[in-house]
């Protein structure tokens, strides 16, 4: 047993202010690390205390972990909250502040580096009865390894980094040809035949598994204290997914067939137990459509998702995380009522496939009433840039059913309104109206879903069917409050316009004309020059480069690889050439617009 009187937060954003205002609630002191540009954050300034960590890079400071134990030490600190992301499942910082005598608010290092790596954690699981995605749960190192696993399952089959997540170091292989590409890009600089070949070790250790098509990406909520007592708080349903990251989450999970939730319940409590977990986490499967169900992996902390469960199941899980760090008992779990829905708001334009963007955030109009919740990591006037994460909010809406929860979701959404940076709220809308999404004749949402079924027959790069035609999106707009005839209206014009003595007050319109925040979404300058150059359709670091001068590629092929906001952006040929140049170099910092490699067009 042992009292938390003061909380530092080893995060950014709205999970900083989350875990900051639940401390407040209990009466728990709390500090706040910033990075330079920061400083003003809200999170930054809830907290009692702010220290700056002097830099503005990822490395400098959100995963300084030695720089924010030493600043915990110094306040006086007694316990150390991770969030999610950066140092949430770093089981050498875990280990580092139990080790200087503070509470780690989240599962023991050995906990997390148990279930960190992926084939351990398949390991695990079949050591308990509970069955991964079928694969092989051990490293593959060979062009070999992979062909034996092909002849027995076939294709497509899904290649995974085992410290891979949030939708990185994932490929999936769908033809022989699949496999070469994907043995050309991690082979060593010197190595033998693609047929015969190696994987690079420093690309990270891989496994192999089937590929599951068509399933649901179930999970649940759950959490364990010292004294053993588990509990399932919630499921939840996460299969709205872009690259294999959620976008729309959901609980209790929906149209679960009879006896999976039960299954659920038991394979969690087995993985929890296997490893002796104390804390919050969750339990991630997927759910084929003929019931088959299959375990992927234990997340060590809690997940961004994790509001819908407390929506529905009366709890505060970061109390409980406290409690459990303290050596508490879990509270005693209410009945289950009613269905939440939780809608990341990230800055990634739909005009431009959903790709991060960036902008300074205007005139924003948050969504409130009956069943809203919102989690805020975002004031106006905030410069959103990708040198972290691309999520800026969450709105939590809540019913007493599914319908409800619905209906009031497209009430919530039509209220919220952001001038200056593009967010998914337009897909959002349209997917509230599916009818495979609302359940007419079953759930029909799969993670593949959105990016298969719903985006290639909806069309956002002009604002969508029947929007107004927009104006070009660089030209600054102002709204005024207008009456005509009689009726008050809103008229959204260029800035400048109209004299300055007839200006009202601007105020941002509602969402009753959705074309409105497509009009503002933010564009991406394309992706080839006259001169042949591709150029970077955003702001991001060059991961990999694929290509050398003088090399030829084909139309399609990978030539460089950009990552954003946790996400990877492939740039391929446009066409069959002659590599000219590479401009760019691997572990470059690149804006929107700056050269990558000049391809020159093969003659007819």
């Amino acid at each position: 047993m042992r009292s938390i009187n003061k909380i530092l937060i080893a995060n950014r954003g709205e999970i900083a202010l989350r875990v900051i205002r639940t401390a407040t609630d209990m009466g728990i002191a709390s500090v706040a690390v910033y990075a330079d540009q920061d400083i003003a954050a809200p999170f930054a300034q809830a907290a009692d205390e702010a220290w700056g960590l002097g830099g503005s890079t990822l490395e400098s400071t959100y995963l300084d972990g030695e720089q924010i134990l030493a600043i915990a030490l110094e306040v006086g600190a007694d316990a150390i909250h991770p969030g999610y992301g950066f140092l949430s499942e770093d089981a050498s910082f875990a280990r580092a502040v139990e080790d200087a005598g503070q509470a780690w608010i989240g599962p023991s290092g050995d906990v997390i580096e148990a279930l960190g790596d992926k084939i351990h954690a398949r390991q695990v699981a079949e050591s308990v009865g509970v069955r991964p995605v079928p694969g092989i749960s051990e490293p593959i190192t060979t062009r070999a390894d992979v062909d034996a696993f092909i002849a027995e399952h076939g294709f497509p089959i899904v290649i995974k980094r085992t410290d891979g997540g949030g939708g990185r170091g994932i490929s999936v292989l769908r033809t022989p040809l699949d496999v070469d590409a994907f043995f050309a890009r991690h082979a060593p600089e010197s190595s033998a035949p693609v047929e015969d070949g190696e994987l690079q070790s420093d690309l990270g250790v891989h496994f192999i598994e089937r590929f599951v098509e068509i399933a649901r990406h179930v999970e649940t909520q759950c959490a364990r204290d010292r004294q053993g007592t588990f509990h399932v708080v919630s499921t939840r349903d996460c299969s709205v997914q872009r690259r294999n990251q959620k976008l729309i989450e959901e609980a209790p999970a929906p149209f679960l067939p009879k006896g999976v939730e039960e299954t659920l319940t038991d394979w969690s409590h087995r993985l929890f137990e296997a490893v002796d977990y104390v804390g919050v986490g969750t339990c991630e499967f997927l759910l084929e459509p003929d019931g088959s169900l299959w375990f992927l992996e234990v997340n060590p902390r809690l997940q961004v998702e994790h509001p819908v469960s407390e929506e529905v199941a009366g709890i505060d899980l970061v109390r409980e995380q406290i409690r459990i760090a303290e050596g508490l008992t879990l509270s005693e779990p209410e009945p289950a009522r009613g269905h939440s829905f939780e809608f990341r708001i990230t800055s990634e334009d739909p005009a431009q496939g959903l790709t991060p963007t960036t902008g300074c955030a205007q005139h924003i109009h948050w969504p409130s009433g009956p069943g809203v919740r919102l989690e805020l990591g975002l004031a106006e006037g905030d410069e959103v840039q990708t040198a972290f994460d691309s999520m800026l909010a969450k709105i939590v809406v809540t019913g007493a059913d599914r319908a409800q929860a619905l209906a009031r979701s497209r009430r919530a959404l039509d209220e919220f309104a952001l001038e200056g940076v593009a967010t998914p709220v337009p897909v959002y809308q349209d997917i509230l109206e599916d009818p495979a999404f609302i359940g007419v004749d079953g759930f029909g949402v799969f993670t593949k879903w959105l990016e298969t079924r719903f985006l290639p027959v909806h069309d956002y790069s002009d604002g969508g069917e029947g929007a107004d035609t927009p104006l070009p999106a660089h030209i600054p707009r102002e709204t005024y409050v207008i009456e005509l005839d009689g009726r008050r209206m809103k008229l959204s014009v260029p800035s400048g316009l109209l004299s300055p003595s007839v200006k009202a007050r601007p105020v941002q319109p509602l969402r009753s004309a959705r074309q409105e925040s497509r009009v503002h979404s933010t564009r991406s300058t394309g992706s080839e020059r006259a001169d042949g150059t591709l150029i970077s359709p955003m702001q991001a670091i060059v991961v990999r480069i694929d290509v050398t001068p003088g090399a030829h590629v084909e139309e399609g092929q990978l030539m460089v690889v950009l990552e954003a906001m946790k996400m990877e952006k492939y740039i391929l040929a446009p066409h069959t050439g002659t590599i000219a140049d590479v401009l760019t170099s691997q572990g470059a910092s690149v804006a929107a617009g700056d050269p990558l490699v000049r391809l020159e067009k093969e003659s007819a």
